[in-house]
């Protein structure tokens, strides 16, 4: 166990590793690649919001009594570890090399809150100046937290972008091919695209694009630019998409797209629409768009009650309701080889129709979810429910299974 609040528990994090008592070893499923594994890893934990819902390898640490500011600043350093860790590719972690390239990272990190604390004439060791630095990057800005207090949860929404930066430095041989201001102004253009996708802006959706904007570290001409493409409305084609070329960043774009239409629990034709134009203007695929959708969904079922701009959403009845329905549409493109996986599987057919009867047990959900994720298995679309945290896609298969039998399965004549 460490305490974030206190010098030196970096080192301290480090020495549990090498001793063996923490462990940052996580298997990587065949279907993905390092960067896929590396984003929808970091997915689960909520640091692509900004939010830190919960710990990457700590998971078993009681953070009760740590602040806000702590548990964003350790889940902030364990992002950027598991990210140099997996990019390395090395059967163990060599902390002296990974605290040297997050030292040097950072003094090329072109950000205002940083301008006070990189000085490197202190006294003090490579993990000292980086407790320093990620504790300033993840700051609460003074003007966030007098202007609404439903803001004043929140630290550095857009912090994702140094995980995203600092993975663009690994790959390009410590090199930064990516700029944060620029970044940072493209993923609010993103969100402005995305609220008015249905032609009018929601109070929510204002409340997100205000809280990114306020903890984008961006000059004051970049800021005003960016409220005034939210007050007048801008396109894809007047958005430069030169810089798009990280397939992280991509990701991460789609993950704010899908979040500002999905947080009142419904979508449009318009929000599908925009979101397809999306991912042809990046040249992403639907596998990637499919699985932003499922990323984001799990992140507002699991926090819509905790995170600040999502207070005002509706129930979460309303929300599974809504996520159902996007991901019958999904997994109905997948329909006939579902069916015929699902066909082999006398036990789980059954205990599928069953549940759309009756509350299943707690044997009988644990059965489901396991020969599910089996199936899924051979279906490399789908690949993102054999990740950690999968087990929630249980809460909406339920829903959705019995609905699609009778119907997008009929062809199929599943066997009783």
């Amino acid at each position: 166990m460490i305490a974030p609040g206190s010098k030196g528990w970096i080192a301290k994090y480090l020495q549990l590793i090498e001793s063996g008592e923490l462990s940052i070893d996580l298997k990587k499923p065949t279907d993905l690649t390092r960067a896929e594994f590396n984003h929808y890893t970091l997915s689960l934990t909520g640091i692509i919001f900004g939010y830190p819902s919960k710990l990457l390898f700590g998971k078993e640490w009681d953070t009760s009594k740590w602040t806000h500011d702590e548990q964003l600043t350790v889940l902030l350093f364990e992002s950027l570890l598991f990210t140099h860790y997996n990019i390395q590719g090395k059967a163990k972690l060599d902390s002296t090399e990974f605290l040297n390239d997050l030292n040097v990272f950072y003094k090329k990190h072109r950000v205002q809150s940083l301008s006070s604390v990189l000085t490197f004439f202190l006294k003090e060791s490579a993990s000292e100046r980086i407790e320093r630095i990620l504790e300033k990057r993840t700051d609460v800005p003074k003007n966030l937290t007098s202007t609404k207090s439903w803001m004043s949860y929140f630290n550095n929404s857009f912090i994702y972008l140094d995980v995203i930066l600092f993975e663009d430095f690994l790959r390009n041989k410590k090199v930064q091919t990516l700029d944060y201001q620029k970044l940072a102004l493209l993923a609010l253009g993103i969100i402005t695209i995305s609220a008015n996708s249905d032609g009018q802006i929601q109070e929510h959706e204002k409340n997100l694009f205000t809280t990114f904007l306020l903890s984008a570290d961006l000059d004051s001409d970049e800021k005003e630019l960016a409220k005034l493409r939210f007050k007048q409305g801008i396109s894809l084609n007047e958005l430069s998409s030169d810089m798009v070329d990280s397939w992280n960043f991509k990701r991460y774009l789609l993950d704010l797209s899908v979040l500002t239409m999905h947080m009142n629990q419904s979508s449009s034709e318009s929000d599908h629409e925009t979101l397809l134009a999306l991912k042809e203007w990046m040249h992403s695929s639907e596998r990637d768009l499919d699985e932003a959708i499922y990323c984001t969904d799990q992140f507002l079922l699991e926090n819509n009650q905790r995170v600040s701009y999502l207070n005002d959403t509706n129930s979460m009845e309303l929300m599974l309701d809504s996520v159902s329905k996007r991901w019958i549409k999904i997994l109905g493109r997948n329909k006939d080889k579902l069916a015929q996986e699902i066909k082999q599987s006398k036990e789980l057919v059954f205990l599928i129709r069953k549940s759309a009867s009756e509350e299943l047990s707690k044997e009988e959900k644990e059965k489901v979810k396991t020969q599910f994720m089996d199936i899924v298995k051979s279906m490399p679309a789908l690949a993102i429910f054999l990740l950690p945290g999968g087990a929630l896609l249980l809460l909406i298969v339920l829903k959705i299974i019995p609905n699609l039998v009778p119907s997008a399965f009929k062809d199929n004549e599943l066997e009783e």
